[in-house]
């Protein structure tokens, strides 16, 4: 079994925990409200904005040894730029005061599960980080456009309002494929290690931001 496969099936249990969270099963069923909407999106500015500086910080640490990892670091930087203004303008868009929810204090899970990857790549191994793309462009896979498709049309409201969601969903189909292909070149075990105990932490905590989204 590759490493890939190996992720997916070690952090199997934890992934359960987050897709058990009642708010996503009320996202794919319709019955969400334009409140808990605005909440994940709030919350979604406030780890995104992080995406950028997270992946600058591993880049940073890899080692010469990994300098392959270090230049497809770099192409993630590229592509995830700026996606936290897409959030914003989603919040706009849903009648919601963008500029309020910029300034406001993120959730606690949501503090947490950013300040955890940070200490991760600066105190352990930075390719921890990548245990956190495991997670996040997984359950983008798994959920992202389906939840738009029901959301906008029980709550009514434009495609403007779901840029954030829709346009990840296709995006992480082939980001991946490219991320499967890094993590199947990954051939240390304390690597490997390290980007596990990383995504399933990072489940937990993710599963947490949206328990804490309102009822």
């Amino acid at each position: 079994m590759q490493f890939f496969d190996q992720l997916q099936y070690q952090t199997s249990d934890a992934r359960e925990y987050l897709l058990g969270a009642p708010v996503i099963h009320a996202a794919l069923t319709g019955t969400a409200s334009r409140e808990q909407y605005l909440a994940f999106l709030a919350q979604a500015y406030h780890h995104v904005k992080h995406t950028t500086p997270l992946l600058m910080a591993c880049g940073a640490r890899l080692p010469e040894r990994l300098e392959w990892l270090r230049e497809a670091t770099a192409e993630y930087i590229e592509e995830e730029l700026g996606h936290q203004e897409w959030i914003l303008n989603d919040i706009r868009a849903c009648g919601g005061d963008a500029e309020a929810f910029r300034q406001a204090q993120p959730a606690l899970p949501t503090e947490l599960m950013v300040a955890y990857v940070y200490d991760r790549i600066a105190r352990h191994n930075p390719v921890s980080f990548f245990g956190m793309v495991n997670v996040l462009e997984g359950t983008s896979i798994a959920l992202a456009t389906q939840a738009a498709n029901v959301l906008q049309d029980r709550l009514g409201l434009p495609a403007q309002a779901f840029s954030y969601l829709t346009s990840h969903g296709s995006l992480d189909r082939e980001h991946i494929e490219f991320f499967k292909g890094l993590m199947n070149r990954l051939d240390d075990e304390h690597d490997q290690a390290a980007i596990v105990h990383t995504a399933r932490v990072v489940y937990r905590l993710y599963g947490d931001m949206f328990r804490s989204l309102p009822a």
